[in-house]
């Protein structure tokens, strides 16, 4: 499970929902989804967390 800072409630490690990663220009990974209350949240993931997340069906994967 992908875990982030949600800006808005100020609360740290919620359970992100409907989460896609999708790879920045400099080669690093980012997961975006939401709280499952409407607010949206993005966090960074190393290759290693982000390809794991996509391998057990957890994110889906917005490149290739």
């Amino acid at each position: 499970m992908i875990t982030a800072y949600c800006m808005k409630t100020k609360e740290k490690n919620v359970p992100m929902q409907d989460a896609v990663i999708t790879k920045t220009a400099r080669g690093g990974y980012m997961a975006q989804g939401n709280d499952g209350k409407g607010n949206k949240m993005t966090t960074m993931l190393g290759e290693a967390a982000a390809l794991k997340a996509v391998a057990d069906g957890v994110a889906k994967k917005a490149w290739d």
